[in-house]
C-alpha cells in the first residue's frame, strides 16, 4: 500500500534538552518590540512554503502571537520512500488524551479544539495549506504562551543558530513572510544610522506605503481561493523586507499555450520612474492584439532582480522558453535575459531607442538636420550597407563622432535596427516604421502616482476590458462575413482563414499590390529568381525599388522589406511576386495558424505534458484546468453558448454524482 496515515504526536524530534525559563522570558521581552511591528498573518488556503519546516514555523509563530501552542497531530508518508506528503498542524488542545491507569492521572488539558491547518506536498515540490479552520473552542492566553513546547522549540533552535558559525549567507525565498509592516518607516525596520550593524540598503525593496503589504497579500489570498490556477510568489529577504512580487492568473498562464513565440518585456513605469515599479511580461494573440502573459513589482533595477522575475515566470509556464524577446534598452535587462533565456532572439524596441532621440540629442546644434538623417538610416534602409552609409554620412557632417550615446547606439545597432534584425519572427511586436509607436500594457491605468493598492483595483477592470475585446473579436471573427475590397484570389483565400483585425492589416497588402508596377526578373540562380518591384510612395515622383527573392520548387518567396517576419503576413511586393508567376494561392508556410480565427479551438493544450503523470491528483488537476478554460472562453462568447455549456456541465455533475452512490 503506497500511503498511509501516521496519527503522532509531534514528529520534528523530541528535544530533552533543559530551557531555562529566565533565558526565555529574557527572550520574549527582546522580542516584544519586533513582534508588536510584525502582522501575524492568518494561515490561508493556498499559501506554499518551501519546506516543510517553514510551513510549521508559520504556523507556530502564528500561535504563538495568538497564545496558543501546535503539535502535528498527523502525518501522512508515501510508505516506499518515507516521505512525508501530508500532515495536519494542530492547535495542542486538539483532540483529547487517553485515559490514564495511573492512582493521580493529570487532570485534562485538552478540549478537542478544531483548529487546524493542513498542508501539502504539491508537484512544484513546495509545501501548500489545503484546508484550515482559526476557531478555538477554548479561551487563548498570551499570558501562557511561554509554556507551550512548540514555542520553546523555536527558542531553542534559535539559540542553537547564533552558537553555530554560518558559513555562508544563504538567501531564501518565504512566501509566509509577505507581512511586509506598513509603518512610516515604508515597510522597513529602522536603523540607528549607517555604523549600525543591522543597516539595510531599502533602496533594493519596495517602497511599500501604509496599506500597501496588506492590500498586496489580501488580493493574491483572494485570487488564490476563487481562481486555483492562479500563480503568484513573493521574494522575502531574512529581514522580512519585500523584495520582488511576481504573479500571473489563469487566463495568462493558458493565453502563453497559445502565444509564447514573441514576447515584450515592458518596464515604461520603470523607464519613467513612476510610483510602482511594474514589470510586464506582454505577448500578441490571434487578433494582434497585446496579451497579459504575468507582471510583478521590481524591487530594484539589477541583474538580479531581474534574474528573479525571469526565473519565477519560467517556473510559472512550466519552463517554456520564448523564442524572441523583446525589451527597452538596458544593460541590466540584456544581462538578465542573456542569463534566463540564452538561445532566445534578444532586441531592443525601436520606439524606445528612437523616443530618446531628443532628450540625448535635443540640444546639439542642427537638431532638427541631425534626426532627420538618424530618421532616414533607421526607416529607409533596406539593406545594411545602405544604413552603414547613411549613419557615417550623419557622423561626420554633424561631427559626432566623440558623442557616446550614439557610440553606444551604434555598438548595439543589430538589437534595435530593422535591417538587422530580419531573420527573426515578431508578429507585429516591434514597430518598423516611423509613423508606428508602442504603448504599455496598462497605459491609461498606470500613471507617475498610482499606489499599489490603486494599482490592483485597476489590475482586474483592464483585464476585464481587455479580455471583453477579445472576446468581442472571437465573436465577429467568426460569425461576421467580411467586405472584399479587391478581386485578388489571395483576399479571398484569407478572408476565409484570419481573424477580422488581422484580415484587415493583411488586406492593406492586397490592396498595395495596385501601387506596385513593373515587376521584373533581373537574376536566376537555379530555382532561386530574383526581381525587382518598383512601388509609388507618397507622390508620383517618390519610387522605391524592392527585390524579391522567389524559389521555384518549394515555392517560397522573400522581400527585402521582411514584412513577412516583421508582422507575420505578405507584404505587396511578394504577393506580386506570385501573382506574376502565376501562383493561384498563398503557400501555406505564408499562412501562420496563430492569426487562425479558430485557432484557440485547434491548439493542442497538451504541448509540454509529454512527462505527465497519470497517477498525480495535481497534475489532474493542473491538465483539467486548462482544458477547462477553453471551455469557458467558448462559453462566454454569447448567450447560447453560455446556456449550452452551463447544460453540459450540469449534466457531467449529475453524472458524477451518480457514479459516486453506485461505488458508496
Amino acid at each position: 500500500m503506497e500511503d498511509m496515515c501516521l496519527n503522532s504526536e509531534p514528529i520534528l524530534g523530541e528535544d530533552s534538552a533543559y530551557v531555562n525559563e529566565g533565558d526565555y522570558a529574557m527572550e520574549e521581552r527582546r522580542d516584544e518590540a519586533s513582534q508588536s511591528r510584525k502582522e501575524l498573518l492568518p494561515p490561508t488556503v493556498g499559501l506554499e512554503f518551501e519546506s516543510f519546516d517553514e510551513a510549521y514555523d508559520f504556523y507556530n509563530m502564528y500561535a504563538k502571537g495568538h497564545g496558543f501552542g501546535i503539535r502535528v497531530s498527523n502525518s501522512w508518508f508515501r510508505s516506499k520512500r518515507r516521505e512525508r506528503y501530508r500532515a495536519k498542524l494542530s492547535c495542542s488542545s486538539a483532540g483529547f488524551k487517553k485515559k490514564s491507569e495511573a492512582n493521580n492521572p493529570r487532570p485534562e488539558t485538552r478540549t478537542g479544539c478544531p483548529a487546524m491547518a493542513i498542508i501539502k506536498l504539491v508537484d512544484s515540490n513546495r509545501w501548500r495549506i489545503v484546508g484550515v479552520e482559526l476557531e478555538h473552542n477554548h479561551p487563548l492566553s498570551l499570558e501562557n504562551k511561554r509554556f507551550y513546547k512548540s514555542h520553546k522549540k523555536m527558542f531553542l533552535a534559535a539559540k542553537r543558530a547564533l552558537q553555530s558559525k554560518p558559513l555562508k549567507e544563504i538567501h531564501t525565498i518565504k512566501l509566509y513572510r509577505t507581512a511586509v509592516v506598513d509603518t512610516i518607516g515604508n515597510g522597513h525596520s529602522k536603523t540607528d544610522g549607517p555604523d549600525d550593524r543591522n543597516y539595510v540598503d531599502l533602496s533594493k525593496h519596495l517602497n511599500l506605503k501604509e496599506g500597501d503589504a496588506h492590500a498586496i497579500y489580501n488580493y493574491f489570498c483572494r485570487m488564490k481561493l476563487t481562481n486555483p490556477n492562479f500563480f503568484y510568489l513573493m521574494d522575502v529577504d531574512d529581514e522580512g523586507h519585500l523584495n520582488n512580487v511576481f504573479w500571473a492568473d489563469a487566463r495568462s498562464r493558458i493565453a502563453y499555450n497559445y502565444f509564447s513565440d514573441t514576447i515584450r518585456i515592458d518596464t515604461t513605469s520603470l523607464t519613467n520612474k513612476y510610483g510602482i515599479p511594474l514589470i510586464s511580461l506582454v505577448g500578441v494573440n490571434h487578433h494582434g492584439q497585446s496579451i497579459l502573459l504575468g507582471c510583478g513589482f521590481l524591487g530594484h533595477e539589477s541583474v538580479e532582480c531581474f534574474v528573479w522575475m525571469f526565473r519565477t515566470w519560467l517556473t510559472c509556464m512550466q519552463g517554456r522558453h520564448p523564442q524572441v524577446i523583446v525589451t527597452d534598452q538596458s544593460k541590466s535587462l540584456h544581462a538578465a535575459v542573456s542569463k534566463v533565456f540564452p538561445q532566445a532572439h534578444h532586441c531592443y524596441c525601436l520606439s524606445y531607442v528612437m523616443h530618446r532621440v531628443p532628450e540625448k540629442l535635443g540640444g546639439l546644434n542642427g537638431f532638427d538636420a541631425i534626426k532627420r538623417q538618424l530618421n532616414k538610416a533607421v526607416y529607409d534602409s533596406l539593406k545594411i550597407s545602405e544604413f552603414e552609409t547613411s549613419w557615417e554620412d550623419m557622423i561626420n557632417q554633424h561631427r559626432l563622432r566623440d558623442n557616446k550615446w550614439l557610440q553606444s547606439l551604434y555598438e548595439d545597432r543589430h538589437r534595435w535596427a530593422p535591417v538587422y534584425l530580419k531573420d527573426a519572427s515578431f508578429v507585429g511586436m516591434l514597430p518598423v516604421y516611423e509613423s508606428e509607436g508602442s504603448s504599455a500594457f496598462f497605459d491609461g491605468y498606470v500613471h507617475k502616482h498610482t499606489s499599489f493598492k490603486e494599482f490592483l483595483d485597476k489590475y482586474d477592470l483592464a483585464l476585464q476590458r481587455k479580455h471583453f475585446k477579445e472576446a468581442t473579436e472571437d465573436f465577429e471573427s467568426r460569425n461576421s462575413s467580411y467586405e472584399l475590397k479587391t478581386k485578388s484570389n489571395f483576399e479571398l483565400q484569407l478572408s476565409k482563414v484570419y481573424t477580422k483585425e488581422m484580415f484587415k492589416k493583411y488586406q492593406i497588402e492586397v490592396e498595395g499590390m495596385y501601387s506596385c508596377f513593373n515587376t521584373k526578373q533581373v537574376s536566376a540562380n537555379g530555382p532561386i529568381m530574383t526581381f525587382v518591384v518598383k512601388e509609388v510612395q507618397g507622390n508620383e515622383k517618390d519610387v522605391k525599388h524592392f527585390e524579391v527573392l522567389f524559389e521555384t520548387t518549394q515555392v517560397e518567396v522573400r522581400c527585402i522589406c521582411s514584412l513577412f517576419n516583421f508582422k507575420g503576413y505578405l507584404c505587396r511586393h511578394a504577393l506580386n511576386v506570385l501573382n506574376y508567376n502565376d501562383v493561384e494561392e498563398i503557400p501555406s508556410q505564408y499562412i501562420l495558424p496563430r492569426w487562425n480565427k479558430d485557432y484557440k479551438r485547434s491548439f493542442a493544450l497538451d504541448i509540454g505534458l509529454s512527462d505527465f503523470d497519470a497517477d498525480s491528483p495535481d497534475q489532474w488537476y493542473n491538465h483539467l484546468s486548462r482544458r477547462a478554460l477553453r471551455v469557458v472562453e467558448e462559453g462566454a462568447q454569447s448567450r447560447e453558448h453560455y446556456q449550452a455549456v452551463i447544460q453540459e456541465l450540469d449534466t457531467l455533475l449529475t453524472k458524477f454524482t451518480l457514479v459516486d452512490k453506485d461505488l458508496m
